[in-house]
């Protein structure tokens, strides 16, 4: 089981403007029952961005606040509009460095070492994190800004998942293992020698090997890998696989039933082109 703590927050450095964005807390891999900890492999961000952009984007228009034009405009963009920025690990007994990204995740809208009020002219006056910009806010403006971060009423802008939810702490609790340190079990090596594994994970999945020869049973071994469709087309044509007849339906005898289907609610998305299809991400995503 994984486990994340996700903060979510509206501002960056000056907090007039709305940023949103999310500050995650996410465990670099899975926690087993036996107090074992299994570290996972480099994460892939730019893939981990495609998948957060299109999630984002679809409940977005499902909540009706974007339209199918609006995306297709999105689409256009030389840059997507999203970041994913993954930072170094944290090793177990590291606390310092554990509080100082804690406090980071859900600190304040903003400081007041940087603020500083002139009551004469009723104006608040911010710096920025690195002290070489400032700008300076009408009191009633400042007072608005600070408002738009206020969470509504039940809002939690901190959530826990998996591993780090109420309820798993609430089991570990129970049996009094909620401060028991797991053992780290690193992986076995780099992610592109995982990549190489992928017919022994097909073969441990849907328990056939791709690598066995369908005529002779031997062993077979990839010279290449070929993307471009015009090729693979040529290739299946070629050994007559391209075209496969469908199979035909069982005859029955028994009348066809009066069935009605109503569509009034229908979840079937409206044409082809709708957001509601999973984006195509790199193989190397799933091994």
């Amino acid at each position: 089981m994984p486990g994340a703590v996700v903060a979510i927050q509206t501002f960056g450095d000056f907090p007039l403007g709305f940023h949103p964005h999310l500050h995650i807390l996410v465990s670099d891999g899975c926690f087993h029952d036996n107090d074992m900890f299994s570290v996972s492999s480099t994460v892939d961000t730019k893939t981990l961005e495609q998948i957060f952009r299109h999630k984002v984007l679809k409940m977005l228009l499902k909540k009706g606040k974007i339209t199918q034009d609006m995306i297709s405009l999105l689409d256009k963009w030389r840059h997507s509009g999203f970041n994913v920025f993954c930072g170094p690990r944290i090793r177990p007994g590291d606390e310092e460095a554990m509080e100082n990204l804690a406090r980071y995740i859900i600190r304040a809208s903003f400081s007041q070492e940087r603020m500083t009020y002139l009551p004469e002219e009723a104006k608040v006056v911010y710096k920025s994190k690195d002290g070489n910009e400032e700008k300076v806010f009408e009191a009633l403006e400042w007072l608005a800004a600070m408002c738009s971060h206020v969470p509504n009423k039940g809002e939690q802008m901190v959530r826990y998942y998996g591993y780090y939810s109420n309820a798993s702490r609430g089991k570990r609790k129970k049996h009094d293992q909620d401060d028991i340190i797991p053992s780290i079990l690193e992986p076995d090596g780099s992610s592109k020698e995982h990549r190489k594994n992928w017919a022994r994970l097909i073969q441990k999945i849907y328990e056939t090997d791709p690598l066995c020869c369908p005529l002779c049973q031997g062993r077979m071994k990839m010279i290449s890998v070929i993307e471009q469709h015009e090729i693979v087309k040529i290739i299946l044509k070629h050994l007559g696989l391209w075209e496969v007849k469908a199979r035909l339906p069982p005859k029955t005898n028994a009348p066809q039933p009066d069935v009605h289907i109503d569509k009034s609610d229908s979840q079937v998305p409206p044409c082809e082109d709708y957001l509601f299809r999973d984006p195509e991400y790199p193989i190397e995503a799933y091994i």
